[in-house]
């Protein structure tokens, strides 16, 4: 690279610092009130920009970014080109904005930005409340996926779903994940109201592709689907993980598909969980080509390909070992069980020591009540974001759970890693294949673990 180069790239970055600070000035991405205005208002001012290429839009409590990320995957596999926007990052804010398959280039990020700025004031000045940070997110990725042009754009919902920014799309698959409590005090109360909120992005005459559900929850997908004529799919009855067996580096998998059988598809990701989110995936993508029971199968040499490139960075992802760490999102209880279930099924550790730092509004007894049994040890800490639960708080918690001798607690992310890492070694009798550290609790946590665990560089 010559100096010319790296000076570029060093002003790019400057830019995208600035870019994200403007962004981050506005309201918040967890605010939400029951409107579209703002979003609707900067689509009419930008040209409608969404549609322009077709769309498969993801919403659900838990696995909506795995499986944006396998249908992303498996778009490509079959020579489409593809952008793919989600929420939250882990690391840099780029990650939620990606064309064929990587995320966009810092300089592309600011360019598209300052271009749509003008637009996103003049929206601001026509309503009392200003762009939020998330919907002028979403004006962005989807304006960059115009300007590329993609053929077709792969959208999680930031929250919800019928009053969410992105659902100005007019996406011809929607698929709903497992729906469960969360985000209780913006969405409702029960699953089912939640559900009714997801539901909104089934429109009229798509495709619905609904993964295994509390019966409150299918019966409001349902429900608005019948409203809306659309054709629904269900795992279980017309899709879903027929066997699947572990391998080395995650598993095996027969999936029934829409349009027939898929053996020997080899997922790199481990979980139950992770195997359904690919059977949903795969039906999307089905649902997409007009695949049914009549056309026969995807071209399985491509599905299998695409699937064995699937990555799904912060998603029970090792990055050491010897002792092997872990480090994990999840962030409520429906999360914190799969990714139990997960461990318990893919890992034999002797000794496993917890690093968890959560942020206020979630259900925290329960998340530590689900951690205490595969759990030898605990460090309490806190990350960075101002919604972090302060670490004495989180430790009062842990300590009712897992008793006194069971808890440390250490503030700082990197003290908490690090003592979290001796404590493993110290007590794995010097069998240290046997010893694992799990970082878990938040998508912030994940991602200042992987940060400060060298897997994210620059």
């Amino acid at each position: 690279m010559t100096a010319a180069d790296r000076s570029g790239k060093q002003l790019d970055r400057q830019r995208l610092a600035d870019v994200e600070a403007r962004l981050l000035a506005r309201w918040g991405e967890s605010k939400i009130g029951p409107s579209r205005h703002r979003i609707d208002r900067l689509m009419d001012v930008l040209g409608q920009p969404q549609r322009s290429y077709r769309a498969i839009h993801l919403t659900g409590t838990n696995g909506k970014t795995s499986t944006a990320r396998m249908v992303d995957e498996l778009l490509r596999g079959f020579g489409l080109r593809t952008g793919r926007y989600t929420s939250p990052h882990l690391s840099r804010v780029t990650e939620r904005i990606v064309l064929d398959g990587e995320p966009v280039a810092d300089g592309l990020f600011a360019d598209a930005y300052t271009e749509i700025e003008p637009y996103l004031e003049m929206v601001d000045d026509a309503s009392d409340i200003k762009m939020t940070f998330f919907e002028a997110l979403t004006g962005l990725a989807l304006a960059i996926f115009a300007d590329a042009p993609v053929d077709v754009a792969v959208v999680e919902v930031g929250l919800g779903g019928a009053w969410d920014a992105t659902n100005v799309l007019d996406a011809g698959v929607a698929v709903i994940t497992p729906v469960a409590l969360d985000h209780t005090e913006l969405l409702g109360e029960t699953v089912a109201e939640i559900a009714a909120e997801k539901a909104g992005i089934i429109t009229a005459g798509a495709s619905a592709i609904l993964a295994a559900q509390p019966v409150e929850a299918a019966a409001e997908l349902i429900r608005r689907a019948t409203e809306v004529g659309a054709a629904v799919a269900r795992e279980g009855l017309e899709f879903g993980v027929i066997e699947r067996r572990l391998a080395v580096g995650g598993q095996v998998l027969r999936i029934q598909g829409l349009g027939g059988v898929y053996d020997e598809v080899f997922l790199p990701l481990h979980g139950g969980y992770q195997a359904q989110n690919a059977a949903c995936a795969l039906a999307a993508v089905e649902a997409f080509f007009g695949v049914g029971a009549n056309s026969g199968p995807l071209d399985a040499d491509i599905v299998r390909a695409a699937f064995a490139a699937v990555r799904s960075p912060g998603r029970l992802e090792a990055l050491r070992s010897a002792p092997t760490v872990l480090v994990d999102a999840s962030h409520n209880p429906a999360g914190m069980r799969a990714t139990v279930e997960a461990l318990v099924e893919s890992f034999d550790f002797r000794q496993l020591i917890g690093v968890v730092a959560m942020l206020e509004g979630k259900d925290v007894r329960s998340a530590l009540e689900i951690l205490e049994p595969v759990l030898d040890e605990v460090v309490i800490a806190q990350n960075s974001s101002s919604r972090a639960v302060p670490a004495d708080a989180l430790a009062a918690v842990a300590v009712e759970i897992f008793g006194p001798d069971r808890v440390t607690v250490e503030p700082r992310m990197d003290d908490a890693i690090e003592t979290a890492v001796r404590l493993a070694e110290d007590n794995a009798d010097g069998v240290l294949a046997g010893a694992g550290v799990l970082v878990t609790g938040s998508v912030v946590t994940a991602g200042e673990a992987r940060m400060l665990l060298g897997e994210v560089r620059g």
